[in-house]
């Protein structure tokens, strides 16, 4: 297809340059290219955009993900240091509460062990429900330090304090019982 054109303008050469540009056109032009040239030192320039190179864009997200990394860690620290959170703060009618039946809890605990003394079989058993039921006091109350919502762990701490009690308090029924149908085992034997 290019052979043919040029064959074309070859043949009709004479046609395509009758046309002939004014003399005074690149003058013309260079006086426009001269004003244009004037009319851009005379704007304000304009600030080019920097560029970063890749070695250095990383070397400032290294910094940035170090510095970030140092002040999890000093935040982690100073949570695990503040860890023992006053209960009166969050609820003082929960902290009373939580420290009668802690005290209860104690009371409650001598009186079984007590019973150690004539029976650790039944003792062992007992007490390992009540260990059960202080490692979930112990996991509410780590995590009481960090809940967004501390007044529901606190109930639930409270709530397993109370079950405590209950099952102390039924324990020493049973045994009272055993110790009573015992006794009368005795009396009716004598």
């Amino acid at each position: 297809m290019s052979k043919r054109l040029e064959d074309f303008i070859s043949r009709n050469r004479e046609e395509f340059d009758d046309l002939e540009p004014r003399e005074d056109i690149w003058n013309n032009i260079s006086m426009e290219l001269d004003a244009w040239d004037k009319q851009q030192e005379q704007q304000p320039k304009k600030r080019e955009a920097k560029t970063f190179s890749l070695g250095f864009v990383i070397k400032v997200a290294a910094s940035v993900i170090i510095v970030m990394g140092l002040g999890f860690v000093l935040y982690l620290k100073n949570q695990k240091s503040n860890n023992g959170v006053d209960l009166a703060d969050i609820n003082p009618a929960y902290a009373k509460q939580q420290m009668h039946l802690v005290s209860v809890i104690e009371e409650q605990k001598t009186e079984l062990k007590e019973i150690a003394k004539f029976d650790p079989q039944l003792y062992q058993e007992f007490n390992s429900d009540i260990i059960r039921m202080q490692s979930i006091y112990k996991k509410l109350n780590t995590e009481l330090a960090t809940s967004p919502n501390q007044e529901r762990v606190l109930r639930a701490m409270i709530r397993n304090l109370q079950l405590q009690t209950e099952v102390l308090n039924q324990q020493l029924s049973v045994i009272q019982q055993f110790n009573q149908s015992k006794n009368q085992q005795n009396e009716k034997d004598i």
